[in-house]
């Protein structure tokens, strides 16, 4: 008898945590970030940028057009605006005691962005995105200046491959 009482709370009890488990997962929120009803690729095509001071910033300028709009430009009237201000640093990493040169080094490009609706000027997400490039330098000062103009770029890009994901996220929601 007392094996039938085990029983049947042992099959109770399972029945609940697959039902607990079944309302757990049916509450989650997860989407694709993309996707059609989101409305994310609309509201990112109608995202404006400001205007670019120096060549890096320019740089991660660019790639958050190609990245907010699919390759199609920045919108005659955007919805929204998107305040950038990049930094980049050099910091030499492999420093050669006899000749006091550096051999390697890290460009890093920071990116501080704030999104607003250009209707009422409300500041929908601030934040603040970098990226590292590593760069060895060649003994001749040309190849040195390409290499980390170079490394900058790489470390540009991919700043704005972050900055983009986030807004993205919060158009999203």
């Amino acid at each position: 008898m007392s094996f039938n009482l085990a029983q049947k709370l042992v099959r109770c009890a399972s029945i609940a945590t697959v039902l607990a488990s079944t309302i757990l997962v049916a509450s989650c929120q997860v989407r694709p970030l993309y996707s059609e009803s989101s409305g994310v690729t609309e509201k990112l095509s109608s995202v404006g940028f400001s205007e670019a001071t120096s060549r890096v910033e320019q740089e991660v300028r660019n790639r958050l057009i190609f990245l907010a709009s699919r390759g199609a430009g920045e919108p005659d009237n955007p919805q929204y605006e998107v305040e950038i201000n990049v930094h980049s640093d050099v910091i030499n990493t492999l420093l050669v005691e006899s000749s006091d040169t550096s051999r390697a080094g890290r460009a890093t490009v920071s990116v501080d962005y704030t999104l607003k609706a250009t209707k009422d000027g409300h500041v929908i997400k601030a934040g603040n995105r970098y990226a590292t490039a590593l760069v060895d330098f060649p003994r001749q000062e040309f190849a040195k200046a390409r290499a980390i103009r170079d490394a900058e770029d790489r470390a540009a890009r991919e700043a704005a491959e972050f900055v983009a994901a986030d807004l993205a996220a919060a158009l999203g929601r």
